[in-house]
């Protein structure tokens, strides 16, 4: 599968014209922040995008930064400029024709921004420990619609926890089924390389992410995916497909539900993008200025994290209050645009 996906993103895929399904391509609407340090990545780099998501989140001036599967570069280029100066933004592919494209533009880039502040790594995300890469030195790792392509998921995530500082994030947008897929969908080329064969089903993807050691994944946003070629949709029959967003914090303490310690925030406002409001995750649009109850984890999310100057914190962890109400288990995207069956499929966290 390895070999396929390398053939197939560095030699039968020259642009996102290509593609087959609306999996791998960014429909997400661009922030008009982002929109002019887009327009400042080459031409090409941007031709060569193959992501399902946006990978920005807010506060990243001055960290360091780790893409898996940057391919040409084109988040890479992006996060650059977010990061600044004092920062520094790492991709690692193993492609050997889209790194090509992502280094042969870094002085072009450099340039344009006025420094240098990027290197691009030859390796497989699944063996990050065998890269020039140090334990718990990134504040912030990022993928876009590469961890479906991992024929060992889990060790992907191993290493990014491993990788990240204490209170570190991965932030990263992928593709997730509505069921476990049958094998015949795993191994057909096409729908694997398209980012549809490989999907994980959502809860496997929750229980995944908690035996590394994410026990609280946070569901950013979402939508759903429709496969337009009647060959492939014949193929995967009824199974349904999602873009979604996560972030998974490096937080030891973080537990497996949301529990109720009494515990609230506020939101000074002062995060420049989100000035009156911050969309934290898919459940927690924090209002500035307003006392807003959270359970223990989002309390952890927010005091052990970069989120920490940004926010007032009122109560501890002295007493405890049992599960945090609405708390659920049921599929977290969102199957409809109906409005009854979207708010039916919602939860806390």
């Amino acid at each position: 599968m390895q070999e396929l996906v390398q053939a197939y993103y560095g030699q039968e895929l020259q642009s996102s014209a290509d593609l087959k399904t609306s999996a791998c391509c960014d429909a997400d609407a661009v922030p008009a922040w982002l929109k002019p340090l887009l327009a400042r990545v080459h031409p090409e780099v941007s031709s060569r995008y193959y992501g399902c998501g946006l990978v920005c989140p807010p506060l990243l001036e001055g960290c360091r930064i780790l893409d898996l599967g940057s391919g040409s570069g084109r988040d890479v280029y992006l996060l650059a400029q977010l990061v600044g100066e004092r920062g520094e933004v790492v991709g690692v592919d193993m492609t050997a024709e889209q790194l090509a494209v992502a280094r042969e533009h870094q002085t072009f880039h450099a340039e344009q921004f006025g420094y240098a502040n990027v290197r691009f790594l030859e390796g497989e995300i699944e063996r990050l420990e065998e890269l020039d890469l140090q334990p718990g030195s990134f504040d912030v790792i990022v993928s876009n619609c590469v961890l479906n392509l991992s024929t060992d998921k889990p060790a992907v995530l191993r290493g990014a926890q491993r990788l990240l500082k204490p209170g570190g994030e991965f932030y990263f947008s992928d593709v997730y089924a509505d069921r476990r897929l049958p094998a015949a969908v795993q191994s057909h080329p096409v729908l694997y390389g398209e980012c549809l064969g490989g999907a994980l089903y959502w809860n496997d993807f929750h229980r995944m992410a908690r035996a590394v050691g994410f026990a609280d994944p946070r569901l950013v946003s979402d939508r759903p995916l429709e496969i337009t070629e009647p060959e492939l949709a014949a193929l995967v029959g009824e199974a349904r497909f999602f873009s979604a967003t996560y972030r998974l914090f490096n937080i030891p303490e973080l537990e497996d539900a949301c529990e109720d310690h009494g515990q609230a925030v506020i939101y000074r406002g002062s995060i420049p993008v989100a000035p009156t409001r911050l969309e934290f995750d898919k459940h927690h649009s924090i209002e500035a200025g307003k006392v807003f109850p959270v359970c223990g984890n989002t309390y952890r999310m927010l005091q052990q994290t970069r989120f920490a100057p940004h926010f007032n914190f009122i109560g501890d962890f002295d007493r405890h209050y049992g599960l945090f109400e609405g708390c659920g288990s049921a599929i977290p995207f969102d199957r409809a645009s109906s409005t009854s069956e979207a708010s039916a499929a919602a939860s806390c966290c």
